[in-house]
């Protein structure tokens, strides 16, 4: 049965798809062990079962999340889109949206600049325009603007593709982008692709990524494909190119899509010898999509972090391109180059800390944040909380090699304070409590300055391939050693500066009693005496 459908130009969401939750709190082997069942339970309703409790629509079982009353903050799908298409070097991104939803093109614009200069290519700025929406376009529609604006995208600056991205906007007002992209893409003779990414149409902004790579494997991929056995794509953001050095010893050139892709690198995707990715979460849906369509495999393993980790890649690696041989003499040589400056590194990290073990928190997008434990559990560093920012039960193919929370407890062990949380700061400070860590590892930099008020130092992980291979365990570890001597400064700031919060909440030991018991919303403040340094909580909860 086929999991990605191109005949249709939308993409199912994540939740319905996959599976996926953004709430949830307990032990790691828990949740994998319901998204186990989870799995196997879709998988027989496929033969008819009508569902459970959890999913009275039928469908299998699902998760049971913690459906909190409200969200502080979070992203959008259209936010993705941008910084997915929006990063691609010949072609144009047209925003059909107000201008609002154009709030964080400078951002976006500095990372494919930064992006640009890792991997070598000449900088440039963003190519995002918005078609401006007004007052006036909600009530009688926008789409002569959105026409006029692909014809003006057109004759400036002549691209090779055009994408349109649907907003909030644009969805409830109905505007119809695919039939104006069809027939805009017949009078200027380039591909215009329609983008379905609504900010509200899914819980998690992870979908953004598979709209995105819905579009390019539908409309731009190479139909026709002539294949190239010596490519290799891989689904990445805009990390600096290791990977090139990792796959030479099995002589393969490496394709990086869709962040500083050309359209030429897109199209010969369909092309390539395999596919894959520096986390299932971003390059899931592409690589399924690709293995689907063009009969492209897809890496049937976890992902290259750690030790264990980047073993089981690159042997996957190898039996997927036919050359097995030619892999065991390089992971021994990279053992025997890289293993003794872990260990050294083990040594010196506990030393540092005072003979004691060092403890750590990840908090980072779901598979990646699996994998970035895994390296530093190789530098013996004690890791026994994390918050991923949302979890997919099983990934778009459902190989059970990519299992990438299963690969983490069997190659390292379980984890107590396992939160599913997509970057909620009132949350942090209390599940940052509970383990008291000696250090971060943060990306979405946002709740960064949370863990600081708290004294935690924090590595913001902006370069997402950092920690690749072996050799990132020992830049991971040289890392660490400069974040933790910042320890002394986040202790002096945790001095000065107070986090926004109420006593009463800061001392909660549960971090989703408002999911629990969501009436505490509708009761007086609980009072907190400060003055005798008691607090005094009111027992809302039996």
């Amino acid at each position: 049965m086929s999991k990605v459908n191109l005949r249709l130009a939308n993409v199912e969401n994540r939740e319905a798809r996959l599976g996926s939750i953004v709430s949830w709190d307990g032990k790691a082997s828990e949740l994998s062990r319901l998204s186990q069942e989870q799995n196997e339970s879709r998988e027989i309703s496929r033969n008819g079962c009508s569902g459970c409790a959890g999913n009275k629509k039928g469908g299998g079982c699902r998760i049971n999340e913690l459906n909190m009353p409200f969200n502080q903050q979070t992203m959008c799908n259209n936010a993705i889109v941008a910084c997915q298409i929006g990063n691609l070097t010949d072609c144009i991104l047209i925003e059909h949206s107000p201008i609002g939803c154009s709030a964080n093109h400078p951002r976006f614009d500095l990372g494919f600049k930064i992006g640009l200069i890792r991997r070598h290519k000449p900088v440039e700025s963003i190519r995002i325009f918005s078609t401006n929406l007004l007052e006036k376009d909600m009530v009688f529609g926008a789409s002569d603007k959105l026409r006029q604006s692909i014809r003006d995208a057109f004759n400036r600056y002549a691209p090779k593709a055009i994408f349109i991205s649907m907003s909030c906007s644009t969805a409830i007002i109905g505007e119809d982008i695919g039939a104006i992209a069809s027939e805009l893409e017949e009078e200027i003779g380039i591909p215009v692709v329609p983008l379905y990414c609504e900010g509200f149409r899914s819980k998690h902004w992870s979908t953004g990524f598979d709209i995105s790579q819905h579009g390019i494997v539908r409309q731009i991929a190479n139909k026709n494909p002539v294949r190239q056995p010596d490519l290799i794509n891989i689904v990445a953001l805009w990390g600096t190119d290791y990977f090139t050095d990792m796959l030479k010893p099995l002589g393969l050139r490496v394709n990086y899509i869709i962040d500083m892709a050309s359209f030429e690198e897109l199209q010969q995707t369909s092309e390539a010898a395999a596919t894959a990715t520096f986390c299932h979460t971003l390059g899931s849906y592409m690589a399924t999509a690709l293995e689907e369509e063009y009969g492209i495999p897809q890496i049937k393993g976890p992902q290259p972090y750690g030790i264990k980790g980047t073993d089981d890649w690159l042997r996957a690696v190898a039996r997927t391109v036919g050359k097995d041989g030619q892999i065991e003499d390089y992971i021994k040589e990279q053992h025997e180059k890289w293993l003794p400056e872990i260990e050294k590194l083990k040594i010196k990290l506990k030393e540092f800390n005072g003979g004691k073990t060092v403890r750590g928190f990840v908090s980072t997008g779901s598979s990646f944040a699996h994998a970035m434990i895994e390296v530093v559990r190789d530098l013996g560093v004690d890791v026994n909380g994390s918050i991923v920012f949302h979890h997919d039960p099983t990934y778009d193919a459902g190989y059970p090699e990519q299992e990438t929370l299963q690969h983490l407890i069997d190659a390292s062990g379980d984890i107590d304070y396992f939160t599913v949380s997509k970057t909620q700061q009132f949350q942090f400070a209390g599940l940052l409590k509970r383990v008291n860590p000696d250090f971060i590892i943060i990306r979405h930099n946002g709740l960064a300055p949370v863990a600081a008020k708290l004294g935690i130092p924090s590595f913001a992980m902006g370069d997402e391939h950092f920690p690749l291979g072996y050799e990132g365990i020992v830049r991971t570890g040289n890392a660490l050693l400069d974040i933790l001597a910042r320890k002394k400064f986040n202790n002096v700031l945790k001095r000065h500066v107070k986090l926004p919060y109420t006593e009463w909440w800061l001392n909660q030991p549960d971090q989703f009693i408002l999911a629990k018991h969501p009436e505490i919303l509708d009761e007086p403040e609980p009072v907190v005496e400060t003055t005798k340094k008691k607090t005094v909580i009111k027992e809302v909860i039996a």
